[in-house]
């Protein structure tokens, strides 16, 4: 190697990685194989999602590789809650099972790339690096046509049964829900403190008879952009300034 490049190699940061999985196997597989790499380092890893959400704001990876399946939550619940506090961390879900309910969550919490555990190492490696580099693993079209599916699905069911009545705030907060806004995004939007918008959130999916947040999502498409409001209907907010 030149030095010229010795010296534009040492200048580029290495990509720092967190990990959270509850497989102590799979967890050190996964360390040895990205910690091998020149450009990569290693920064925590965790077992569970409380650990994870202690350790990673902490810490400040650029990049989080987040088990699905968990034993005190999920990975898409804490890839929500960890981009809420940190907004540029890319998160990577990382899960043995091809579920498009769970991918619907990983779009609508924010994460950069979904891949399955039987990915080939380099493609593991060279997701952690996409993803570092701003990029999405998640393809458009894909995405798009997934969502659109299960909103239809899903519309034939919600058309069954009419909407509660829905106050200002609640109709402002469940557009911004369906539009993929983490709780702090949807704070700096509305003007209210993130645990207020968590809160209100909560009772939101309590009001609308969900327990999902991607299920609100899904409900947030049949807001109406007319202007009008009747019966059995929401009306979408439009946005501030």
């Amino acid at each position: 190697m030149s030095d010229d490049s010795a010296v534009e190699a040492g200048a580029q940061a290495p990509v720092t990685v967190f990990l959270l999985d509850d497989h102590e196997v799979v967890r050190r597989g996964i360390h040895d194989l990205l910690a091998a790499e020149p450009d990569i380092t290693v920064v925590g890893e965790a077992s569970t999602a409380e650990e994870a959400l202690e350790r990673v704001p902490a810490l400040r990876p650029g990049v989080a590789v987040l088990d699905v399946r968990l034993p005190d939550g999920n990975g898409v619940t804490v890839c929500r809650e960890l981009r809420s506090r940190l907004p540029g961390l890319a998160c990577l879900i990382l899960t043995s099972f091809d579920d498009e309910e769970a991918l619907l969550d990983a779009i609508l919490a924010g994460a950069s790339g979904y891949v399955l555990k039987q990915i080939s190492g380099n493609d593991l490696v060279g997701a952690v690096r996409v993803v570092a580099s701003g990029k999405s693993m998640l393809d458009p079209g894909t995405t798009g046509r997934l969502m659109a599916r299960l909103r239809g699905e899903r519309r034939r069911e919600e058309q069954e049964r009419e909407l509660p009545d829905l106050n200002e705030r609640e109709l402002e907060i469940l557009a911004l829900v369906g539009a993929g806004l983490t709780n702090r995004e949807i704070g700096r939007r509305l003007f209210l403190a993130e645990k207020t918008v968590k809160n209100n959130v909560s009772r939101l999916l309590a009001k609308l008879g969900v327990e999902r947040r991607v299920q609100a999502a899904v409900m947030a498409a049949r807001l109406p952009e007319d202007g009008g409001r009747r019966p059995g209907h929401i009306v979408l907010p439009r946005q501030r300034g």
